[in-house]
């Protein structure tokens, strides 16, 4: 026997890092594979695309599968396939940014306030309440009403609705550990709140954080998706998924593709990014360490 393997408990299993654990998780693997794959797209999608997706040609309107178009074109003569690549630049984007805010921020929120407690921490939460007490969509809605369209405009209207739960998340497990032992010890060193909190608090509201920022990117895709398809979002001729769906209305019974295109590749993304959420939860779910 090694001196490495003497060393561990009998019984015991060799710690695995996160990325093999996931990777050994069927749809956590399956979700980072779609996740980073899109992802990689967003970022050279505009190096991947065979033709000018703002290129009309009108000798080419609403042509089918081709060889030269491999998903065909759309009612300008545009490249489908070559929309949807640099399109991935907007909507990847938006809802990676806009989930990532969300987190910072609604964490940063969670964190203060659990670890102030008392009245400032009932009055933050009653403010994160009547922020819950409205639909997401309908406060992105309003907050791009009031801003105008845009990216930046969408990508704050839609980390907007995502505050009060990581909020929520971070206060809960600062309410957890801020009472253990560990940092009443830090505390009686001498540690400053300040030091506390980013030290000792902030390490065990990652995994959560984490958790849900990859399930909660797949909902503002969608809802950044959504508004572009009302017309609140990225406007024409940007090729933005939701709003290449919402061109593609009235050319449902003439050339289906146009719209499922689109469709597929947001609902892909979605599943992607739900799936990896699932996976996570999974792999970093204290109780299932060990297993």
């Amino acid at each position: 026997m090694s001196k490495a393997s003497s060393k561990l408990p009998s019984g015991s299993k060799p710690k695995t890092s996160i990325l093999i654990r996931l990777l050994q998780h069927r749809s956590g693997a399956l979700g980072l594979f779609l996740s980073l794959g899109f992802i990689f797209i967003a970022l050279f999608g505009h190096w991947l695309a065979p033709y000018d997706p703002a290129a009309a040609d009108y000798l080419a309107i609403n042509q089918s599968f081709s060889a030269e178009h491999w998903l065909g074109t759309d009612n300008f003569g545009r490249d489908l396939f070559s929309r949807l690549l640099v399109g991935a630049r907007y909507s990847i984007g938006i809802g990676v940014s806009a989930s990532i805010l969300s987190a910072i921020i609604g964490g940063l929120w969670g964190l203060w306030s659990g670890f102030v407690g008392g009245w400032v921490d009932n009055i933050s939460m009653r403010f994160a309440d009547i922020l819950f007490a409205f639909p997401g969509l309908l406060l992105a809605i309003g907050f791009i009403a009031i801003s105008g369209t845009g990216v930046t405009p969408l990508i704050l209207a839609s980390s907007l609705f995502g505050l009060p739960i990581f909020a929520r998340l971070a206060r809960g497990s600062t309410l957890t550990v801020k009472e253990l032992t560990f940092v009443e010890s830090a505390r009686g060193l001498g540690a400053n709140g300040a030091q506390i909190m980013f030290k000792h608090v902030m390490p065990s509201m990652i995994a959560p954080i984490l958790v849900y920022l990859s399930l909660r990117t797949g909902i503002t895709l969608l809802v950044a998706s959504g508004l572009s398809f009302l017309g609140l979002g990225i406007q024409p001729p940007t090729p933005e998924w939701g709003a290449m769906l919402s061109e593609a209305q009235l050319y449902l019974s003439i050339h289906p593709l146009m719209a499922f295109a689109p469709g597929i590749t947001i609902s892909l993304a979605i599943l992607g990014f739900n799936l990896l959420g699932d996976g996570l939860r999974d792999v970093l779910d204290p109780k299932l360490k060990n297993l």
